[in-house]
This record gives C-alpha cells, structure tokens and sequence, in this order.
C-alpha cells in the first residue's frame, strides 16, 4: 500500500475475479510512446548529480528518444536552483540597452539532454528581467507552505520590446543550430510560455498571441523546419482555461497576425495540461483520476472543434494526479500517494487509457509530460511529486519501465470487469476496484500491462485474475513477468523496513538503489501454448502492477 494517514476507514471490498482476455491477431492500431516525456520547474537540477543519474535512466527506460521539458530556461539569474526557480542568465543588456547573449548555463543543460540522445521540449521563457514591463521584485524565494501566488514576480510579464523578445528567441534557435545541427534541433519541439491563461503570465491573452506571433516569426526565420507549439493552458476542465485554450488556437487558425498583418499563426503543435485532485477523506488520500480525465477530454473536444488544426500533433504537457510537484506531504498531506504504489497503479491506469481516449475524439496524441522529476539535497521521501529521492527510485519510475518494454501495436483486449472512463469521471474507483489491462504484440512477442488501482488509500484484499492470450505464434512462449508491489520494484517499503532513517549508510543505499529497480516477481520461465492459447493465473495486489512479456 500507499502511505495512508491515520485510522478509523474500512478496508476496500474483495474484488470479484475475473479473467482478462488479449487476441494477439487483433491489432487496434499503433501505441505512440505518449509516456517518454517528462518535465519539472527547476533547470539547474539537470546537471547537479542526482539529475545527471536520473536522466540517463530516463534515456534508457525508453527505445525512442525521451523529451524533457523545463521551466525557466530564459530567467534571469546566476543558475543557483531552487523551489519553483531556475535561472540561466541567458539575456541581459548593457548600459546602452544592447542586447548580450550569454548561452553557457542553457548550454550545460541542453548538452546533459542532446548527449544521451533525449529531445528538449525548449520552452521559451520566461521573462528575462532587462525585458520584463514589471522587473521589481524578479527573484522569488516560495517554500512549500507558502502562498502560491508569491511565485509570480517580474518574470511573468510581457517585455518592453515585442521586436527585442523575437530577437531573443532567433538567437537561441540560430545558437541550438550552430551546436548541434540542424538535423538534430528540427526534431526537438519548441514551445511559448506556460499556463499563460493564470498567474505565470501577467499580460491579456491578446499580448500572449502577440508574443506568440514574434516568437513564431524569430523561431522560423532561425530554422524553418523547427516545430513549434503552445499555449500549455491549465486543464480545460475549468471554464476559463478552455476559453483561454480556444481564443489562442482561434487566433492561430483566423486571426490577425501581428507581425505579417495576415490572417492566421503558424502552429506544428497544441498542448494543454491535465491535472487530477486529491484529498483527505475520513483520514485517508483519496484521488480524483475523473478531474484528470475531465481536462483530456475537454481538450480533445477543443482541439476537435478546429477543422484545420484537429490533426495536429497534441502534447499533454502536464499530466499530473494534481497540481504542485514541490509540494511535499508535511505541508500538503493530500500528496501522501507519492511515494508508494497508489501512485504507481494510478499512473498505469491513466496512461494506459490514452490512447482510447485520443482514438475517440479522432486526434493526435503525441505525448504526455509527467511533471516530475527529482530534487536535489532535500529529505529522503520528503512526498515531492519527483521519481526519486537522493538518486534512489521510486515505484512510479518503473511504471514508465514497464511501458518502455512494450513492443508492437496495441492488440484487443477483453475485459468485463473493467471501468470506462464515464465510470471513473463519476467516482466508481471510489466504490470498486479497477483491474485493468493493456496490451501489445510484434512478431514474436505480446506484452501485457495491469494494475490494480482503487481511489481510496487503504487496505485491500488482492485480485484474483486470469489472464488469457490467445492467437499466440509459437508452441511455447517464454513468459518473464515483472511487477511493482510493497515487496517488488519498491524503495519505499524498503526505506520504511530499514527504519526510515535520513541518515543512510553506504550499504543501506546500495540496498536502496536495488529495491528501486524493476525487478521479475519470478524467474522467466517457457510455457506450453496448445493451439496458440495459453491461460496465465495471477494474484494482483491492491495497488500492484505487473507488466507480463511473452517472448518465442
């Protein structure tokens, strides 16, 4: 289990067994790696030694490139992290107000990225402080418990130069093509802003499309094949985002644009976040998986609406069981699923869903950014939304293993039991379990991804579930099955049963570390497939996922 808080709830209901049913000759289409993307506020982590360990396991939990997408890559400041902070001092001016271009902090991070073959999301922003309308006060000092609105200071607002800002963003497309090559930036994807539609941008949404033109011009004057994208607005399950999310892409579509004077923005793709909300009920985390789904689908329906934009590439550029990633438990004790496998399961059920949901809305799902990372020097399981903690993983990380081992398109599944996504919009992961499945097949393999997953943090007894494959190419298949529960791919559980100390040896880390990784529930082993047929029993834990892999 999750880290549940205090007492006095009843444990969850036995789950009726049931048996899950994959046709391997039944492809649904291809499963576009929606899940290699990642994101966190806090730049200078990239190149401080725990966020160089864990982007080269990110880089290779993945056989397509990783694309990592980060905050603050044009703020003002001498590169010290923080917080909800990051500096690279990228543009300041001299005395005469000319512009001076300074690369190296922007450079240390794109090289950790481009040199173990990830893709940045190259966000442009924010502000830099010589540009900004409202410079004073600039750097903010936010810590968790704080008033979140302390966080929007002089780098949220519009620049005093539209012309000086396009010239900002040619220079640093033109700098990305001189280091690595064109080839190599025209396959990253480029980005304006976050979230303008609340506090992170201090201007109207009419000086967002503004900016958004002279961004566009620079960026495709500097490298015409560069893809470039927006706005990253806030959930469009809220009324006032999905106004945002529509004006902007009206704008792009038929509006007039600001630079040229002509009709329409040139736009390669659309990006929106999708958040879900959890709370303490009776003492225990509840999630809220429906507000999540609520934001997707709402964007679809926006995005859909676009006659000539509903086929451009979507990236869900957060997408999040809820809002803050530095917000950790002891301030925010909603955030207490972070560190076991409640957030583990949650995030096999959600992303798992994805493609479903994009196959009916008809639109292009690229990508979906789980916001989280690492952060550097804070306490051993401190309940920060991050995928490790002083370099150890956690249990989610190896969710996004799983995913990575997936092979081939995704392949029907059968499954009575399962909950639909009007279920989980209405809350019935509040009342029953959702044992759920995805499956993928090539030539000469089938993978298959399930959970176990339940709203409510508590004790549950497990699921007893069959799964059944059928279609198989081969007389025997050799079947490895990896799994994340409290005795499998946990450090967390591992943590606890060493006493939770914040003082940790070097042998207890190296213990740490190895918890941390994916790891077999049993040794792989060959199994007999008469007709093509072959039924697996398995015991699921509440909260458990497995990824089987049937290989011949």
């Amino acid at each position: 289990m999750g880290l549940g808080i205090g007492g006095g709830s009843v444990a969850c209901a036995q789950p009726a067994p049931t048996t899950i049913t994959v046709d391997v000759r039944k492809p649904l289409g291809p499963l576009p790696p929606v899940w290699a993307y990642f994101g966190y506020d806090e730049p200078n982590y990239t190149y401080l030694p725990d966020g160089q360990r864990l982007l080269t396991e990110l880089a290779a939990l993945s056989p397509v490139p990783v694309y990592v997408r980060a905050h603050n890559l044009l703020t003002t400041g001498d590169g010290t992290p923080a917080l909800k902070w990051g500096s690279t001092n990228a543009y300041t001016q001299d005395k005469k107000g000319r512009p001076v271009y300074d690369w190296t902090i922007v450079d240390r991070i794109f090289d950790a990225y481009v040199s173990r073959g990830m893709k940045p999301i190259a966000q442009l922003g924010f502000m830099p402080e010589a540009l900004s309308t409202r410079p004073v006060p600039y750097r903010h000092h936010w810590q968790p418990g704080a008033d979140y609105n302390t966080i929007y200071t002089g780098w949220a607002y519009p620049p005093t130069d539209y012309k000086k800002w396009g010239e900002l963003v040619y220079q640093w497309v033109r700098h990305s093509v001189a280091r690595y090559g064109a080839a190599e930036v025209a396959t990253w994807r480029w980005e304006l802003w976050n979230e303008p539609n609340i506090g992170y941008w201090q201007g109207t949404p009419e000086e967002y499309n503004q900016l958004y033109d002279y961004t566009e011009a620079a960026v495709h004057r500097a490298l015409p094949t560069a893809t470039l994208g927006g706005p990253e607005t806030t959930g469009p399950g809220w009324d006032k985002a999905a106004t945002y999310l529509r004006g902007f892409l009206a704008h792009c579509a038929s509006g007039k644009n600001y630079v040229t004077g002509k009709t329409g923005t040139r736009l390669d793709y659309i990006s929106f976040h999708a958040k879900g909300a959890p709370r303490l009920v009776e003492g225990h985390v509840r999630m809220n998986m429906g507000a999540q789904f609520g934001d997707i689908e709402e964007g679809f329906k926006i995005v859909s609406s676009f006659p000539t934009l509903r086929q451009l590439p979507i990236i869900i550029g957060e997408n999040d069981p809820e809002g803050c990633a530095a917000c950790g438990v002891q301030t925010n004790p909603e955030n207490a699923y972070r560190n076991g496998t409640l957030y583990a399961s949650y995030t096999a059920a959600v992303y798992a869903r994805l493609a479903d949901l994009a196959a009916q809305y008809q639109v292009n799902l690229a990508g979906a950014v789980s916001w989280s990372f690492e952060f550097e020097n804070q306490p051993w399981f401190a309940g920060y939304r991050d995928l490790a903690t002083n370099g150890v993983d956690k249990p989610v990380l190896n969710v996004f293993r799983m995913l990575g081992l997936m092979r081939g398109a995704r392949v029907a599944v059968a499954n009575p039991a399962a909950l639909t996504v009007a279920d989980i919009r209405a809350q019935a992961q509040s009342q029953r379990p959702d044992v759920g499945a995805l499956a993928t097949a090539d030539a000469h393999s089938a993978t298959v991804l399930l959970w176990h997953y339940h709203s409510d943090d508590l004790p549950a007894p497990p699921a007893e579930t069959t799964l059944a494959l059928g279609g198989l190419a081969a007389e025997k298949v050799l079947v490895q099955h990896y799994r994340i529960d409290q005795a499998h791919s946990n450090a967390y559980a591992a943590w606890q049963a060493l006493g939770s100390p914040q003082a940790v040896t070097p042998a207890q880390r190296q213990a740490l570390e190895q918890a941390g990784q994916l790891a077999l529930l049993t040794s792989p082993a060959w199994v007999s497939t008469p007709g093509g047929r072959v039924a697996l029993p398995l015991t699921l834990p509440s909260q458990g996922v497995s990824l089987l892999r049937l290989s011949w």
